[in-house]
């Protein structure tokens, strides 16, 4: 943070007064605001998966209904996120924001008090609008808090809080219920969640006066639209434990159907919820088509890692939870460092070379472990982070930078969509080339050799689809390059 304050003490109007000082204190306190806030989200969308095991025990219930304690939280902000962002810009991101930091604080007491598994399902939910809130608008916030020329060390070190809250999920949660059982894991969220409170309250920029004044033309029918659409497709990707039948078939049609509907009322209406001609900006819409592109390959190291680490490699729970850590932790690491390089050699190059060594990273996974084991895996792993983490700055900041400050919210919480569109659909469909290659419906039961084959054959596709966004981007560079001409 010290770095992003930088240009507001060494920029051509600055001086050394307590005016800038307190300039200076005020970018920091915000930018740690935004930062903790979207920590919180993805610390809770790993922290409660280690809890689910005790949780089926403290309830004494199925897997299938346990297994909701995520899917509610995930399903809520994939919703929600572009509704949410969308009013944020209506009535004021700070506003917005501040209450959703309220709404996920009193949810997690909620989800920490519940005498019921369905009253801890019911809070999750709850807990997830305040997330969706936290995840369109921290982005969204940082054309209001950093300099311009600052923006990609801002959303570097957001990067960097997003996998730091990833990878401190697992261990933290096992901590907390080795030692105080599964309320702390989400009691732990209250101070978490009221600092944030305080810290977003003292230094985040006020809203604009006058911004209540377009709250009525809030596009109430788009919202219900995208909602039940995306709800729908969360679901089609997500129901049946791998297995595509009618019902993922019905679900997926209606999601087809919606999106339909919901472009037709959005070339109609006085005020949509997305304005259309937004895709029609250079470069926004291949931005949201790699990111589900990136975003889906990551989610494969989550998926398939721990098969391949546990079952091909043989080896035990506690060095494959040491060797899972290792993605997230070199991200984390790489986050600031991102940021950086892209405000000095500019977000589009950086684009394309963070999906240079996520295509390397991808390869070396589908090739390395099989010939040097634990040593391939890592190089793999150490490849494909960092590039998705360099990636994800330079197409944040492209996208933030070129965006009209009333759409900013809007804006971020299709970038996010487009993140937990990719999250859900990689591990779907990634998922199920993976389970496919090695021949077996219960992975559990396959032999190593054929987990070892699923493993080079996902990551093999996992390359080809970051050949493709990689294409996209050449495709959309070159364009602009015309334009400037």
């Amino acid at each position: 943070m010290t770095q992003i304050a930088d240009t507001a003490e060494t920029g051509p109007d600055a001086t050394t007064g307590p005016e800038t000082e307190g300039a200076t204190a005020r970018m920091r306190g915000g930018v740690a605001a935004l930062a903790l806030s979207l920590a919180l989200t993805t610390l809770n969308s790993s922290i409660a998966s280690v809890a689910l095991p005790k949780l089926a025990e403290a309830f004494a219930a199925p897997f299938q209904q346990v297994q909701w304690i995520v899917i509610a939280y995930l399903l809520t902000i994939t919703t929600l996120i572009v509704s949410v962002g969308r009013l944020g810009d209506i009535v004021g991101r700070r506003t917005l924001l501040l209450a959703g930091l309220a709404v996920f604080t009193a949810a997690s007491v909620l989800c920490g008090l519940a005498p019921s598994l369905w009253l801890l399902i019911a809070g999750r939910a709850v807990q997830g609008v305040g997330a969706a809130v936290i995840m369109a608008l921290t982005m969204a916030f940082v054309g209001e808090t950093v300099p311009k020329e600052r923006t990609g060390s801002a959303m570097g070190l957001l990067a960097t809080m997003s996998a730091v809250g990833t990878a401190l999920g697992p261990s933290l949660g096992g901590l907390l219920l080795a030692g105080f059982g599964w309320h702390a894991v989400f009691l732990v969220n209250v101070p978490l969640g009221l600092a944030a409170l305080a810290l977003g309250y003292r230094y985040l920029p006020r809203d604009h006066a006058g911004a209540s004044e377009t709250r009525a033309r809030f596009d109430i029918p788009g919202t219900i639209l995208l909602a039940g659409s995306l709800a729908a497709y969360a679901l089609a990707v997500t129901a049946g434990n791998g297995h595509f039948g009618l019902m993922n078939v019905v679900l997926l049609g209606a999601a087809v159907a919606g999106i339909g509907l919901f472009v037709l009322v959005q070339a109609t209406v006085s005020s949509p919820l997305v304005r259309l001609g937004a895709f029609r900006q250079p470069g926004f819409g291949a931005a949201l088509a790699m990111n589900v592109i990136a975003f889906a390959v990551i989610s494969t190291t989550m998926v398939v890692g721990p098969f391949y680490l546990a079952i091909a490699l043989a080896l035990n729970e506690t060095v494959v939870g040491l060797l899972l850590s290792i993605g997230p932790a070199s991200g984390a690491l790489s986050g600031v460092v991102a940021g950086r390089v892209v405000d000095r050699f500019g977000a589009p190059s950086m684009v394309i070379a963070g999906l240079v060594e996520m295509a390397v990273g991808s390869a070396a996974l589908a090739i390395l472990p099989v010939l040097f084991g634990i040593a391939g895996y890592v190089v793999g792993i150490l490849l494909l982070v960092p590039g998705y983490i360099l990636y994800q700055s330079a197409n944040n900041t492209a996208v933030m930078m070129n965006v009209d400050a009333a759409e900013r919210g809007v804006m971020s919480g299709l970038l996010n969509l487009s993140r937990n569109l990719g999250l859900m659909t990689g591990a779907s469909v990634l998922g199920a080339v993976f389970a496919f290659s090695a021949g077996a419906s219960d992975i559990t039961a396959a032999p190593p050799q054929a987990v070892a084959f699923g493993m080079q054959a996902t990551f093999l596709m996992a390359a080809g689809l970051i050949c493709v966004a990689l294409a996209i981007a050449a495709r959309g560079r070159a364009s602009a390059r015309r334009e400037d001409r």
